[in-house]
């Protein structure tokens, strides 16, 4: 057991990992945030995230509600904003510093 780090001794960040699973071959996989992107549209129909599965290599896009969205944002996925109307484009979202 590894003794706890003593007090204002730096804490070293643990990379985030997402549980997801594959609609097509059913695989459950954790993903590292690098390999998830999310999508935040005006709309709930129109935010989701997509990743592409480890085992059959299958595009996997799936909705992200507020909470998912929360989770994915703060565990540093890379996130578009999609923005609508006369000027349509795309802009990163920061993530966190």
């Amino acid at each position: 057991m590894t003794p706890p780090p003593a007090a204002g001794a730096p804490r070293t960040a643990v990379p985030a990992r997402f549980k997801a699973a594959c609609p097509d071959c059913r695989t459950r996989c954790e993903l590292p945030a690098a390999s998830l992107r999310l999508v935040i549209g005006a709309s709930a129909r129109t935010t989701f995230y997509a990743f592409t599965c480890p085992r059959c290599a299958g595009a996997v896009r799936k909705p992200a509600g507020r909470r998912i969205v929360e989770l994915l944002t703060g565990g540093g996925v890379r996130t578009l904003r999609l923005h609508t109307g006369q000027n349509a484009q795309l802009r990163p979202v920061p993530g966190p510093r």
